[in-house]
């Protein structure tokens, strides 16, 4: 199975665009993502709305849980509260219910779909190998995807040792099966890379491979939006960076 997986689209609905545009061109069995929906971007409801039919799973991340009011929001910095509060007061009943629904966990192909970490499915940050080798051990999962950093990455699990490696657009990445991965497939409305290109990534499950894919899209356009809305200045400033 060739799957595609799509992760932290935060409601900007042409990044969204752009990267479903581009998957017409590549040849997938299905499709999944591993969560926030919502958050920081303007389209919330039209981002659910346009995924969700598509979808073979999909697990809930943090902004997802915030927006519905699921889980406190202190923690985050103050012009994410004020795009969630922004959210809250736009989200549909049906987006609501959309997202209230969604699991934390999900595995398709035996491929284990999270937002965050396996250790902490919708909350923790896998940046480095130490935290990784935290989920490689409190889990048995073999491949498993991870977002929620909007960074792509891989980690690797060779003889109890932990490694990480850059994930190269266009270039398929061998996982064979004598070591067990972290995949990180970045970010689709709101990369932070550096590079303001949406993201995602295409895994082979059957000869086990990752190919990472970046999209441009018309960021202009979604930042006019956000201006529109009243959302952050800096939260639409941001998309043209990829910071």
């Amino acid at each position: 199975m060739r799957l595609a997986v799509l992760s932290d689209i935060h409601a900007n609905l042409e990044a969204l665009e752009a990267v479903l545009a581009h998957l017409e061109a590549q040849s997938h069995d299905a499709l999944v993502c591993l969560g926030d929906f919502v958050g920081y971007g303007p389209d919330p409801n039209e981002c659910i709305d346009r995924l969700k039919g598509q979808l073979r799973a999909a697990v809930v991340g943090n902004h997802d849980l915030a927006a519905i009011g699921a889980r406190p929001i202190d923690d985050f910095n103050l012009f994410a509260q004020e795009a969630v509060l922004w959210t809250r007061q736009v989200l549909t009943n049906t987006s609501r219910d959309y997202l209230a629904a969604l699991p934390e966990r999900a595995d398709v192909e035996g491929l284990l779909l999270v937002h965050g970490s396996p250790r902490m499915p919708a909350e923790e940050y896998i940046l480095d190998t130490r935290t990784a080798r935290a989920s490689f051990v409190a889990d048995g999962f073999r491949i498993a995807l991870v977002g929620h950093t909007h960074q792509p990455a891989l980690f690797i699990e060779r003889n109890h040792r932990v490694s990480a490696r850059g994930l190269l657009p266009e270039v398929s990445v061998p996982l064979p099966p004598s070591h067990r991965y972290i995949v990180n497939v970045g970010s689709v409305g709101q990369p932070r890379d550096g590079d303001p290109r949406a993201s995602y990534a295409i895994v082979e499950t059957e000869a086990p491979s990752v190919t990472l894919h970046r999209v441009p899209y018309p960021y202009t356009q979604t930042q006019g939006k956000m201006q529109a809305a009243g959302l952050p200045v800096l939260l639409g400033e941001r998309l043209a960076l990829g910071r």
